[in-house]
């Protein structure tokens, strides 16, 4: 009945990765089998530390977050808990090795949002590490399980589309950071400051970068995940895109989407694309 329990879990993060992410969810489900479970598996427990931080306001967050934390690392080392979301990422972990380093940068990032409403650059770029990066990189110790030649080479591109992920999700949720949650993922910028189109385009400036070393290591991952990450990839540059042509003053009014169709067409062309690589 153990296996029936941690199928159970695995179907949960599988839930709550499509209750959040209509995105994430497409592209994991393109995936060859062997790879879904894992990828479901962490994107559900990242996205519950996120949900502790960003949503529970109505109780401490703090302590919520602390045992969160050691029910996390006592999972990993016991290789079982009650929590199927936490079970389900141990599981994950422990068969692919995923370094427990990044899980730790991973949640201090989780905790520095509950104190601090702006990061200056070095923390900044400490934070977008662990919030994003190490996710990037867990991800990939599943892609490249039993390979660590590839994981090393690839190491770079994952952090970068991780980052580029990451800030994009910053433009695109301003608002929401700014006036729900006091908060504001511009470098150095407090919320007290009135923000500029050219704080902006500083941002747009290094989130094109990082795309553009992450696409060289999408066309290098195996094949049966590549297509999942490059769709994910498509969505997130037709988000970019659409943000780079709105001004300040309109990301301050409302979230900028992409609609089922756009998202439809752009793994269609995601699919031709990658087959295209293939071939090159």
């Amino acid at each position: 009945m153990e296996a029936v329990y941690h199928n159970i879990a695995f179907k949960i993060s599988r839930l709550i990765t499509r209750s959040y992410s209509t995105s994430f969810s497409l592209g994991i489900s393109v995936f060859s089998p062997t790879y879904r479970d894992a990828i479901y598996a962490i994107y559900g427990f990242v996205r519950l530390a996120d949900e502790i931080v960003d949503s529970f306001h109505r109780y401490e967050k703090k302590l919520l977050l602390d045992e969160f934390r050691k029910e996390t690392f006592n999972a990993i080392e016991r290789k079982i808990s009650t929590n199927p979301i936490i079970n389900s990422f141990q599981l994950a972990v422990n068969k692919y090795g995923i370094d427990l380093q990044y899980i730790d940068d991973f949640l201090k990032s989780m905790e520095m949002d509950l104190s601090n409403s702006y990061y200056e650059p070095k923390i900044y770029n400490e934070y977008i590490y662990g919030s994003a990066e190490v996710v990037g990189l867990m991800c990939l110790k599943v892609f490249c399980y039993n390979q660590s030649g590839l994981f090393e080479e690839l190491l770079s591109p994952a952090k970068s589309l991780g980052s580029a992920f990451q800030k994009v999700n910053f433009l695109r949720d301003i608002k929401n950071d700014l006036y729900e949650r006091g908060r504001i993922y511009l470098p150095g910028i407090d919320t007290k400051i009135k923000i500029t189109n050219e704080h902006k385009r500083k941002l747009e400036k290094d989130i094109q970068a990082e795309f553009s070393e992450a696409l060289t290591g999408i066309k290098k991952l195996p094949g049966a995940v590549k297509l999942g990450v490059y769709s994910a990839y498509l969505y997130y540059q037709g988000l970019f895109k659409k943000i780079k042509r709105s001004n300040v003053e309109i990301l301050l009014k409302k979230r900028i989407r992409i609609s089922n169709w756009i998202k439809l067409t752009l793994f269609l062309k995601s699919y031709f694309q990658v087959r295209i690589f293939r071939t090159c």
